[in-house]
């Protein structure tokens, strides 16, 4: 059973290089400018995709930015050197898709993380980002190419991709480690 485990977690961890290659990090640069040239970033993402953008959100907010997310009670109005930054993994959500609709009217930027770049979110969008997996648009018969189920091997990249884009906005704003873990919470 152990040598079975073993031969997942290398298939899983296969699965999961492709999606951090150099084309891939490529892409932090510019997603880091427009991060920090923002005034607000409010994350948004639906099912698991959200838990990531929540996870960035809190990131960014220990990298001292003005982060939030949406639907939270206190989100800030979008509007003029916004940046409303959605996921949106299949290319497509409606409730994605009328938010960022309502970022652009209101004078924000749209940045969109995404598998599926032609997608109509990420078309639209203002900034798109691409993370080459499997979600739940393409899990399915010969179109699965991951051990893992639906969405999360993409759900996987989100997370370790915001780690990196972290590491790298936290050598661009000259944040230290300790300055970070001074803005976590202490209400845990």
């Amino acid at each position: 059973m152990t040598l079975a485990l073993d031969k997942l977690a290398d298939q899983v961890l296969g699965e999961l290089r492709p999606g951090l290659s150099a084309d891939v990090l490529a892409q932090i640069a510019p997603l880091s400018e427009a991060i920090t040239g923002a005034r607000r970033i409010l994350c948004y993402g639906v099912g698991r995709e959200g838990l990531m953008m929540r996870a960035l959100a809190m990131r960014l907010f220990h990298l001292g930015c003005d982060a939030h997310v949406v639907g939270d009670m206190t989100a800030p109005p979008v509007g003029d050197g916004d940046v409303l930054f959605v996921s949106a993994g299949p290319g497509q959500f409606s409730t994605v898709a009328a938010l960022a609709d309502i970022a652009r009217r209101s004078g924000a930027r749209v940045i969109c993380i995404t598998a599926e770049p032609d997608g109509a979110v990420p078309r639209a969008a203002d900034l798109t980002v691409h993370l080459p997996a499997q979600t739940m648009a393409a899990d399915q018969g010969g179109a699965a190419t991951s051990v893992l189920p639906m969405g999360s091997l993409y759900e996987a990249l989100m997370f370790l991709f915001f780690e990196i884009l972290v590491l790298d906005l936290r050598d661009r704003m000259d944040v230290s480690p300790e300055a970070m873990r001074a803005n976590h919470t202490n209400l845990e």
